[in-house]
Formats: structure tokens, C-alpha cells, sequence
């Protein structure tokens, strides 16, 4: 491809373009995918123990059934569904019955429009900025359902992993040795935490699934980025859990997530650059 025409493809304003699009159908993913893993561990469970499957959520993919109002079922049209847009036309409300729609979803769709353009920033003109354009996806996914659900599914982690170990092996981000050790060292840290938490207190204090993402992480980012990626989901972590304390909007059993803290310090890695990282803390 001519080398002018790749440079306007990925420039940060069409990648933002790109974000949008994909930040609509991120809504979806938050959403669905829960709901798709649910339905099938009741199913996988019913013909484990030979029984009928009880209440079951609905049969749904993540193309169908066409998005609707959760409130009135209203069928959502294509001139209803254009990233922020429609949201602002329809003034944050269903068509249909009024009914409030959540200021989240342009709020993922402009987010994701925001990270490409950063990475298009970061990255270059070049196919490597497409590679860390669907690491920023997969991020916002997690850090979206680990949120509503304090669950961070396999699906989407463990793809996230090897993908960062085989883009290495391929000679696309990291030398392999870094990834390789960046994805143990982030897996054996928190699993060590957490039992030492877990021996000490008797409770648990978080899931496998914050293995899998930091992990995960390790592979894209390599072994030095660990630590600084868990100071900084730390802090905010605990930050934003002391407002939300003050503010009485802590959930039942007084806890917060640490997947959405880890993506947010891994992103912000990402973009920020190895190095420069390393200079902010005075490791460099």
C-alpha cells in the first residue's frame, strides 16, 4: 500500500473514527457477554448434574438479536444507533417510551474514539498501531465487565495473553524473552498476593481473573512494567474506592474491582512509553 494513503488510514483522526464504531459495539460486549457466559454455565451445569437448567437468561449472541430498549423492547433502528450521535439527538432517552439510556455508552464510544487516536499518536502510521488499537479494545471490554460484574472472563483474557506472546515471537512488539517473563512474573505477583492475603485474613481479596489481565499485560509490556503497572491500579484503585466510600455508592460487601484499575494503568503505560515511565518513577 502507498505509504501516503497508509499514512491518512491510520492517522489519529480516522482511527478515532474507527474508535467510535468500535466503542458502539464494545456497549455490546459489556453487555452481552456476561449474560451468553451465564446461560452457558447454568446449561453445562444442568447436564453435569442431570437435571432440567432452571430460569435461564435469553438465547443472544453479540450480533443478535438487534439491539432494543431494555425497558420498552423497542427495536432500535440504524439512524437510533450512530456512536454519540443518536444519544445526543434522542437526548440520553429511548424513542419509544422515554425511558432513560445510560450516558455510559458514549462514554465508552468517545473513550475508545480517544485511545486510538492516542495510539495512532503513539504508534505511528503503521500496522503496529492497529495491533495496539485491539489491545486498547480488549482493555475497555475488561475494565467494562469486570465493573458491572467483578468478573473477568477468559475469553477475553487468555486471548489477550497468547496473542501478546505470539506478537512478540513474531518480532512485532517486545523480544520475546521480555514478554515471556513479563507474563509470569504478572501472573505468579498477584497469585502470591492473594494467597498471602487469603492465609492471612481467610477471605479473598481478589480473583484469577486479575492473574490473567496482569498477565496478559506482561506479555504487551514486558517484565519491567509490572510493578508500575500495579502501583498505579493501586493507588487509583484505592482512590477512587475512599470517594466512592465517602459517597455511599460502594456496592454490597463494601468492595471494588481491581481489573478496571489494572487496564487504566496498563493503557496508561502503553501510551506513555517504557522509558519515559521508568524516568517518571526515577527507576530510568
Amino acid at each position: 500500500m502507498d505509504a501516503q494513503l497508509l499514512g491518512v488510514l491510520l492517522s489519529p483522526p480516522v482511527l478515532a473514527l474507527l474508535g467510535l464504531c468500535i466503542g458502539s459495539f464494545l456497549n455490546v460486549v459489556i453487555h452481552r457477554l456476561p449474560l451468553m457466559l451465564e446461560r452457558g454455565w447454568k446449561l453445562e451445569s444442568a447436564e453435569m448434574l442431570g437435571v432440567e437448567p432452571g430460569d435461564l437468561p435469553e438465547a443472544i449472541g453479540l450480533s443478535k438479536p438487534r439491539s432494543r430498549c431494555s425497558s420498552c423492547g423497542h427495536r432500535i433502528a440504524w439512524f437510533e444507533n450512530i456512536p454519540v450521535l443518536s444519544w445526543l439527538w434522542l437526548r440520553g432517552r429511548c424513542s419509544a417510551c422515554k425511558a432513560r439510556i445510560s450516558a455510559r455508552y458514549p462514554f465508552v464510544e468517545i473513550l475508545t474514539a480517544a485511545l486510538f487516536a492516542l495510539v495512532g499518536w503513539r504508534f505511528g502510521a503503521t500496522p503496529t498501531a492497529l495491533l495496539w488499537c485491539g489491545v486498547v479494545a480488549v482493555l475497555v471490554a475488561l475494565a467494562g465487565i469486570d465493573w458491572d460484574t467483578t468478573f473477568l472472563p477468559d475469553s477475553l483474557t487468555l486471548p489477550l495473553l497468547w496473542a501478546g506472546l505470539v506478537a512478540s515471537a513474531l518480532g512485532w512488539t517486545l523480544p520475546l524473552g521480555e514478554a515471556v517473563w513479563g507474563a509470569v512474573v504478572g501472573y505468579l505477583s498477584l497469585w502470591a498476593v492473594y494467597w498471602l492475603f487469603k492465609l492471612t485474613t481467610g477471605k479473598e481479596g481478589m480473583g484469577y481473573g486479575d492473574f490473567k489481565l496482569l498477565a496478559a499485560l506482561g506479555a504487551w509490556l514486558g517484565v519491567k512494567m509490572i510493578l508500575p503497572i500495579v502501583l498505579g491500579a493501586s493507588v487509583i484503585g484505592a482512590v477512587v474506592g475512599m470517594a466512592m466510600k465517602v459517597s455511599a455508592s460502594l456496592r454490597e460487601g463494601r468492595y471494588v474491582p481491581f481489573g478496571p484499575f489494572l487496564a487504566g494503568a496498563g493503557l496508561v503505560v502503553m501510551l506513555a512509553g517504557s522509558n519515559r515511565v521508568l524516568d517518571w518513577l526515577g527507576w530510568f
